[in-house]
């Protein structure tokens, strides 16, 4: 769940971390949907018996598969200003693949709140470091600092 917070409470939250989110696991199903959008079929995301043969032993996702799960995983760990409306996806100041996500392995995201800044009368920028989280592994599968609008009323 999102935390809700009020605009006297802004200050209080740079610096949250919110809790982690639950578990979703990447299936074969998923990536070769996301390959089919984005018209990436390259072998080591669609074909399943040449990745075998690669140093991942499987197929991965691709990488802007895993950073388009921040939207699925920002229901849980978004901060929202109390009379939250609309929000907007800004874009991002930083991202880096850092590992892989092979294929039925599970991730989740890490969140935590860098800045908020009331940028016009009712809308607030919102900076968010989003750490991706593979299951098992040591190395996370991303790490992005994500900038995002709250329309406030």
């Amino acid at each position: 769940m999102p935390t809700v917070i009020s605009r006297n409470d802004i200050a209080n939250y740079i610096g949250f971390q919110a809790e982690p989110t639950s578990w979703y696991q990447i299936t074969q199903e998923q990536i070769n949907q996301f390959a089919d959008c984005t018209l990436d079929h390259q072998f080591i995301h669609v074909d399943e018996e040449k990745a075998k043969a690669t140093p991942f032993g499987s197929t991965i996702a691709h990488g802007f598969l895993s950073l388009s799960m921040l939207s699925h995983f920002a229901e849980e760990f978004s901060v929202l200003i109390d009379g939250f409306y609309m929000g907007l996806n800004a874009g991002f100041d930083k991202v880096r693949f850092l590992q892989p996500v092979t294929v039925n392995s599970r991730i989740r995201a890490h969140a935590k709140t860098l800045s908020i800044e009331e940028k016009k009368p009712g809308q607030f920028r919102l900076s968010t470091e989003v750490t991706i989280e593979i299951e098992g592994g040591d190395t996370p599968a991303l790490v992005a600092e994500w900038i995002s609008v709250q329309m406030v009323k």
